[in-house]
């Protein structure tokens, strides 16, 4: 087979290519509008999500378990093999997918893994890109310090992503400090997630996190050490309290050039809850006729 049949194959298995994918995010950004980003734990999330009108639509193990009814955590504790799950739910959420490009959440970590190999595996299933998830990133204190030690560490997610970007993979990785934000900029990261926490709220979100002010704050510096290296990256904000569109909102009001928001939680999981448990208060309220 031919280089050129070769490349043609490939650009019809992976569906929307990297190239694709920014050249509409930079459109909407120079458009002046928001670039949002969903996780999706099931198809009809995805589908939904899509509806909607979203940018960027991301599977990762913790979307499984977040529509399980357990706290997105649950995708950092050893209850299953993260990139197996990605895969599996590939089969779910890729086919009913019609125009949006769709991220695997790659755990760069996974020592069992040819992490080269399994990156190709995903680009040939049909998935635009990567984003490093479940990250190491969430963990810290003596537990993240032994992990750094015993070669387990967030460098091997920066490697990863060097490698998505090296296969023309599009590349939004997690981000949780400023060093971290220009590392990932040198790794050929094309969209920068700066992560302020656990998203709070609803039935299962975390009840400890930082202020507004602080995740703008925080965010607006990880944006500027990405820039320093990258004036072409783009950069959302996701994570802690940044959980409703009002949230967002503010942050976006509060920070100078983030391009927008990715939501797990606050896209698939708030909203859900909400959605069946008004639904079925409205049919309890019904009344019989006898």
């Amino acid at each position: 087979m031919t280089d050129t049949l070769l490349r043609e194959e490939n650009q019809t298995m992976t569906g929307i290519t990297r190239h694709t994918a920014l050249t509409r995010l930079n459109a909407q950004v120079a458009a002046g509008s928001p670039v949002i980003g969903a996780g999706a734990g099931t198809g009809l999330s995805a589908k939904c999500a899509e509806e909607g009108g979203v940018d960027l639509l991301i599977i990762y193990n913790s979307g499984r378990y977040r529509m399980a009814g357990r706290g997105s955590l649950a995708g950092l504790l050893p209850y299953g093999d993260a990139n197996a799950i990605v895969v599996d739910m590939a089969r779910e959420v890729l086919p009913v997918v019609k125009d949006t490009p769709v991220l695997a959440g790659v755990c760069g970590t996974d020592p069992f893994r040819d992490m080269g190999r399994f990156l190709d595996e995903l680009k040939a299933m049909g998935f635009t890109g990567v984003q490093n998830f479940p990250t190491v990133g969430l963990y810290d204190g003596t537990f993240r310090t032994n992990l750094e030690e015993t070669g387990m560490g967030y460098g091997l997610e920066v490697d990863m992503v060097r490698e998505a970007h090296a296969r023309d993979l599009l590349t939004t990785p997690y981000v949780f400090d400023p060093a971290q934000a220009a590392d990932m900029a040198r790794a050929g990261a094309d969209v920068l997630v700066p992560h302020v926490g656990l998203t709070t709220k609803g039935a299962i979100g975390a009840g400890t996190a930082m202020t507004l002010d602080q995740a703008a704050t925080a965010v607006q510096e990880m944006h500027d050490a990405a820039k320093a290296v990258n004036p072409d990256i783009l950069v959302l904000c996701h994570g802690g309290p940044i959980a409703e569109p009002e949230d967002a909102a503010y942050v976006l009001s509060h920070t100078t050039g983030i391009a927008g928001f990715f939501g797990a939680s606050s896209i698939e999981r708030l909203p859900t809850e909400r959605a069946i448990t008004d639904q079925t208060r409205a049919f309890k309220s019904l009344k019989p006729r006898t």
